[in-house]
């Protein structure tokens, strides 16, 4: 009960799904923050999560959700994405009860085209996101060292820190060990054996590789693969 599509812009992507039974859903880390409407809570924010989320809802339940590529939640939003770490809260707490108040009318209408229009617009006002997000989260993404990547924006390996927690929720090191477990995870789902995903991806053997997609997703590699 799950689809997804791209959004049209600075790698957004638009999904969609209704709950279908009372167990809850195990959302993984991804570096993301994503913009939410629900038909039973309105328009809400996922801020950045450092491991898996348990999100539960009643059968029945739509979502429609804007999954905004890493770095680019605090332009549309207006706040550090580390205040949002590891949260889920009403966008009127982030925005204001009168800002949000004609949106949640449309939105219940129409909540996808909503979405789009209001990132995109915000994104227009402040002359789009901060560059710097991508540059990082790009090359942490392609399994480049935290030291090199800073060298890379020019930025000392503090002054990294901060830029990455205000961007993504937390710093360099954290954001490449959960961009790993994603890369990790969709090759392993191709049919490449663990012991393989793990030399590829930079593990140092199995069991590494295990032991951290078991701290960032909450339960090992092997159970994550069997749901598809």
């Amino acid at each position: 009960m799950y689809r997804e599509r791209p959004a049209g812009f600075a790698g957004a992507v638009l999904w969609t799904a209704t709950t279908a039974g009372t167990a809850p859903s195990r959302v993984l880390p991804d570096g993301c923050v994503d913009l939410l409407w629900s038909s039973h809570a309105g328009l809400l924010v996922a801020g950045p999560d450092r491991t898996a989320h348990l999100s539960t809802a009643v059968p029945g339940q739509r979502w429609v959700g804007l999954r905004l590529p890493p770095g680019t939640g605090p332009a549309v939003l207006g706040v550090p994405a580390v205040e949002l770490r590891d949260r889920r809260v009403a966008l009127a707490d982030v925005w204001g009860d009168r800002a949000v108040a004609g949106l949640a009318e449309r939105a219940a209408i129409d909540p996808a085209s909503v979405l789009v229009e209001v990132a995109r617009g915000r994104l227009r006002a402040v002359g789009g996101p901060d560059p710097v997000g991508a540059r990082v989260a790009a090359a942490l993404a392609e399994g480049a060292p935290v030291a090199a990547t800073a060298a890379e924006v020019g930025l000392d390996p503090r002054a990294l820190h901060r830029r990455s927690r205000q961007l993504f929720g937390y710093g360099p090191k954290t954001l490449a060990r959960i961009l790993r477990m994603g890369r990790a995870l969709a090759l392993a789902r191709t049919g490449t054996p663990l012991a393989e995903v793990a030399a590829r991806c930079g593990y140092a053997d199995q069991a590494h590789l295990t032991r951290d997609v078991r701290q960032l997703a909450g339960v090992p590699p092997t159970a994550l693969l069997a749901r598809g």
